[in-house]
């Protein structure tokens, strides 16, 4: 990610995705709290990797999620 702008957006864009606050997202994927607070302030850029890893754990927890929903109905 070359913009610090683009990280710190996407970044929390993740983490508000998850519906947690910054202490649990850090606890739930064992990620320093300073780091991820370094990233959404844009002092710090996230790899890309990792922003890919997040993403693409929350994509699949809400397919998980409906998946479920349709199953129950």
């Amino acid at each position: 990610m070359e913009n610090l702008t683009e990280c710190q957006i996407e970044i929390k864009k993740i983490r508000e995705a998850t519906g947690m606050n910054r202490k649990e997202f850090c606890e739930h994927f064992n990620i320093p709290y300073r780091t991820v607070t370094e990233w959404e302030r844009g002092t710090r850029n996230a790899p890309d990797y990792v922003l890919r890893l997040l993403a693409y754990y929350i994509k699949s927890e809400n397919m998980i999620k409906k998946e479920e929903q349709n199953g129950q109905e």
